[in-house]
């Protein structure tokens, strides 16, 4: 199947949320670990979402001149050929991208994609990530509608992260403290700002403890509960039946949550995990148990002459496909998304 078309990638999220189920975000820096992305969703019979940061695009688009564009732009043209082979679908995703780096990066692809759509093709991409999580709430929402209606122009949905999400990601960084839950105040601010959908549809990264990267239990304290209150809060404000979920949530800093916080989170809305940490290791951790098993194969010690077929990155690369793969599958089944692709 080919990557979502922005009606399929609507119906996805639909899915989700109605199903109270979620797709795993799975950042990618290459095309090995695309394929690595594209393999798992496909063992777990799930649709996904595959996102690329600035960093990531930046990696993408080479250390000889780290143009962000072309390095999302290459990846994505890539994606759009080998996806066809997988029997999935599969959503396209810009991670975090702050204030200082819009004109370098979401700005011009959001642009290709309005060139594509007034040629009456898709757009490249199928969502992009604003995060004003550094800014005032109100400039972070002036920004946000700005964007959200060139996104929609252009048949895109719009990421928006409102509140700070602690650690750090791509230079992004944010203390671990008190500011880390968005309150009713801050949501009400959004949908006023932003709308429920009559602006263009936007997916919503509140914070409730979240943390990027790798943390041990006890140092965070997430609250996924916190998303009922902010869904009740807006729908009491509009009108909106009881248990409505207004806002289709993110959640970012998954890394270590455990079952009971995920399955919280998907009660209340999330139909999105983004999910880099845990499998930038799982990809790395085979490498690095076959160098150390083909240590004298893998170097060329003491003047021999090694071995070839172990120090191709063939040898290794299929190793670390699998393991990320293997991590992709057990993403989907936490967040129950496995079995559930599109027909």
């Amino acid at each position: 199947m080919p990557i979502a078309t922005p009606e399929v990638y609507a119906e996805m999220l639909d899915r989700a949320k109605a199903g109270k189920f979620a797709y795993p975000a799975i950042n990618v820096t290459s095309t090995q670990t695309l394929h690595a992305a594209l393999r798992g969703f496909a063992e777990a019979e799930s649709d996904g979402i595959v996102q690329i940061s600035t960093g990531g695009a930046e990696f993408l688009g080479g250390q000889h001149n780290k143009d962000m564009v072309t390095g999302a732009v290459a990846l994505a043209e890539f994606a759009h050929i080998v996806a066809a082979k997988y029997d999935i679908n599969v959503a396209l995703h810009t991670d975090h991208c702050p204030k200082d780096k819009l004109d370098g990066y979401v700005r011009p692809l959001l642009d290709i994609s309005a060139e594509r759509v007034a040629k009456g093709l898709n757009p490249l991409f199928q969502s992009h990530m604003w995060d004003g999580s550094a800014e005032t709430l109100a400039d972070n929402l002036a920004i946000g509608e700005e964007l959200l209606a060139k996104a929609a122009a252009a048949k895109i949905i719009l990421e928006v992260e409102i509140t700070p999400t602690g650690g750090e990601e791509d230079g992004v960084t944010h203390e671990i403290n008190d500011e880390l839950y968005t309150t009713v105040d801050d949501a009400l601010r959004t949908a006023e700002a932003l709308g429920l959908g009559e602006k263009g549809r936007y997916l919503l990264a509140a914070s409730f403890g979240n943390v990027h990267g790798v943390y041990k239990p006890g140092n965070v304290v997430l609250r996924p509960e916190l998303l009922k209150d902010l869904q009740e809060g807006v729908s009491a404000k509009y009108g909106k039946a009881a248990g409505s979920q207004p806002f289709d949530f993110v959640f970012h800093g998954g890394s270590g949550s455990t079952e009971q916080e995920i399955a919280t989170a998907l009660e209340n809305g999330v139909v999105k995990m983004n999910l880099d940490t845990d499998t930038q290791y799982a990809f790395t951790r085979p490498i690095v148990d076959h160098v150390f098993r083909n240590y004298d194969g893998v170097l060329k010690v003491d003047g021999e002459v090694g071995n070839k077929k172990v120090y191709d990155p063939r040898s290794w690369g299929k190793s670390a496909e699998a393991g990320m793969a293997k991590r992709v599958t057990e993403a989907c089944a936490n967040l129950r998304s496995t079995g559930t692709k599109l027909k």
